[in-house]
């Protein structure tokens, strides 16, 4: 039996995995996700077991973040210019390094406070540098109409490992030992990710290399100039972009901030309740992206796109006046459906209408849109419910995107935009056959990664 005649036998969810090369990315993804989620934790405990309070806390976290915005623009430059599969690998090395280094620290007692903030800092800069290489590699890796249920695994994979299975490990770890070897797990598995990196096959970068060559810095202008230029001449891009921003502001910082006070205040809850509001979100997120992967592209993807996460804020109402715990899962759990599910949909919309030279500056844009004004919402959110109240808060969060899907949807035409543009799936064939929105993949040569 060939490979196509097998792995169409697959469900429509797991036919990338009939690709080697999918399963080497895949498998790497995992390992990759995982040691994010022990260090996740990992960080906070030997900030913690440095004496630290919760500025400490904060301050790492903050640098974290702000290491992963100051990153991802710059990282979408380099997918488009560098070979994505050496990127990886290059950011699972310095990951190994870093996480192996503060566990060293720690053993042999030299850890501080600022070896810890560089450490995070150097960790939010893998992160950063980290989704626009990956989004820009997969399409050279699976035939187009795979790309979606490729998203869709990686939908799965997120929360499952690192919201969960990453943190659990960290935290057994830790109470068994100490941070430092929870560490060490998180620096053995970036090891792991680099290594089923490296057994891939190079993977071709799908740039003209004349369009590489003059001075560097005029040319690294050049190339996010080009990126913001098509962002303004593509609606449905700007539109999604734009709304994605103010659902951002809208919704994370109750999420992160104000749900522990919300069960606190309505129904006595504690740290138990919280987490499992915050799993039922993850449940929520990976079953969304599970059925996203096993269905073909929508006719009208724009319009589900838009319609799921318009309402995708809604359940933060039900937050808002819930009087039991269980509406409280139930919100977070459609709320992570409503969120997540169309992702696999957006992922997939750059990967087969973003030219592909320009698809690792698309996606650090996407990134950026997306982790910007995060640590905004989750700053105002405490203060904005101390103005007005946690139910008004939680309300007018849930509310207030609903028009704003609506409007860019109608300022971008987005209906029209879908009909012109099908994204018809077409048995075995590479995504980048698939023609572009402002110029033909055509137009780009092929050449091997060094």
């Amino acid at each position: 039996m060939s490979s196509s005649t097998s792995t169409r036998t697959l469900p429509r969810a797991l036919r990338p995995f009939g690709s080697g090369q999918y399963r080497l990315l895949a498998a790497g993804l995992m390992l990759a996700l995982f040691s994010d989620g022990v260090w996740t934790i990992t960080l906070v405990w030997q900030v913690i077991g440095l004496g630290g309070g919760p500025g400490q806390v904060s301050l790492a976290t903050g640098l974290a973040a702000v290491g992963m915005v100051v990153s991802t623009l710059a990282g979408g430059v380099l997918a488009d210019r560098v070979s994505q599969r050496s990127i990886i690998i290059g950011l699972e090395v310095v990951k190994m390094a870093v996480f192996a280094a503060v566990a060293i620290c720690a053993i042999t007692g030299v850890l501080s406070m600022p070896i810890l903030a560089v450490a995070a800092m150097l960790g939010g800069v893998t992160t950063g540098m980290y989704y626009p290489a990956y989004s820009a590699l997969l399409p050279g890796i699976v035939a187009a109409d795979q790309l979606q249920a490729a998203n869709g695994i990686e939908g799965i994979l997120r929360p499952v490992l690192f919201q969960a299975a990453g943190p659990m490990i960290a935290g057994a770890v830790i109470a068994v030992t100490a941070p430092a070897q929870a560490a060490l797990v998180a620096a053995v598995a970036s090891v792991g990710a680099a290594l089923c990196y490296l057994a891939m096959r190079p993977v071709p970068l799908r740039r003209d290399p004349d369009t590489l060559r003059g001075p560097a810095i005029r040319s690294i202008i050049t190339d996010l100039a080009e990126g913001f230029g098509y962002m303004w001449r593509t609606p449905w891009l700007w539109s999604t972009l734009f709304f994605a921003t103010i659902l951002v502001l809208a919704t994370m910082g109750p999420i992160e901030v104000l749900i522990p006070f919300a069960l606190r205040e309505r129904v006595h809850g504690g740290a138990g309740d919280h987490s499992l509001v915050l799993a039922a979100f993850g449940a929520g997120a990976a079953i969304g992206s599970f059925v996203f992967a096993s269905i073909r592209m929508p006719r009208r993807y724009l319009t589900l796109m838009f319609g799921l996460w318009g309402w995708s804020s809604i359940p933060l109402v039900l937050m808002g006046v819930a009087g039991h715990t269980w509406v409280f899962i139930v919100a977070g759990f459609v709320m992570g459906l409503l969120f997540d599910g169309p992702m696999v949909l957006w992922g997939t919309l750059l990967q087969r209408r973003v030219p592909p030279a320009l698809l690792g500056r698309v996606a650090s844009l996407d990134f950026f849109v997306s982790v910007v004004l995060m640590p905004v919402s989750m700053a105002l959110a405490a203060p904005v419910a101390d103005v007005i109240g946690l139910t008004t808060t939680f309300v007018v969060c849930g509310l207030v995107p609903v028009p704003f899907a609506a409007a860019f949807y109608l300022a971008a035409r987005l209906w029209r935009d879908e009909t012109a543009h099908p994204l018809r799936d077409t048995e075995n064939q590479p995504a980048i056959a698939v023609v572009h929105d402002e110029m033909s993949a055509s137009a780009y040569s092929w050449r091997a990664d060094r």
